[in-house]
């Protein structure tokens, strides 16, 4: 079964007809998709527009798509504006301002969207690791060994596919493009690393302090203190 992720509060949300409901307009009618005859007719100017809301925090998400033959260019988050997940605010704001921007142009701009992604990225180094090259390519070149060998190859990679958007082909003639589901998935890095460095080590930290206060009470209890 499949499940879209609230944007509000992370809950997975089965798709269900009362987690669910579509609605098909277009400019001729307010049911541009019909089936008819055992076909499915869909007016040129057809749009999906898709209603989630959220079994747990009741939040209504909403997405417009283009599916007739001439509005195939639309894609817009109508509620939340993008798909940018929340994170706690012991991240960094500036890191967090880069992600939700490139997650707000994902499909306006996907190769901008990447750019955002690298400089997200580059971020991350900087403050996570402390490594202040102002080069990427040097600060993932110091990164090695710090991180394991996939993950490393991984940032690497996503330094590589952000310079498309960021610096012009020594051909000019020569346009590299970069489509919505490819940005997709350097966003989804940016996600994963922002687990795995802040929230993990944020969450290890309070783990180990809470057993360390336990400990300390504990002995002072022993001790008659």
């Amino acid at each position: 079964m499949s499940i879209f992720r609230c944007p509000y509060c992370s809950t997975a949300i089965p798709i269900t007809p009362y987690t669910v409901q579509q609605r098909f307009p277009s400019f001729d009618s307010n049911v541009g998709h019909v089936k008819h005859l055992g076909e499915v007719k869909t007016d040129p100017s057809c749009l999906s527009i898709t209603f989630y809301q959220c079994p747990e925090c009741k939040q209504f998400s909403i997405i417009a798509e283009g599916i007739g033959t001439d509005v195939r260019d639309v894609y817009l988050n109508i509620r939340p504006l993008s798909s940018a997940k929340s994170f706690p605010d012991y991240i960094p704001a500036p890191i967090l301002e880069d992600y939700r921007e490139a997650c707000s142009i994902i499909h306006l701009s996907p190769k901008a969207s990447a750019t955002l992604s690298r400089r997200c990225l580059q971020g991350m180094i900087r403050d996570f690791w402390k490594i202040n090259e102002p080069n990427l390519s040097k600060a993932i070149e110091k990164l090695n060994g710090k991180v394991p060998a996939g993950q490393w190859k991984v940032i690497d990679s996503l330094r590589r596919i952000g310079n498309i958007g960021a610096h012009m082909e020594k051909d000019i003639n020569l346009i590299i493009d970069i489509d919505p589901d490819e940005a997709q998935k350097l966003i989804q890095l940016i996600e994963h690393l922002l687990q795995q460095w802040y929230i993990n080590r944020y969450e290890q930290e309070q783990l180990y302090e809470a057993i360390i206060h336990i400990d300390s009470t504990k002995q002072s209890i022993r001790k008659g203190e």
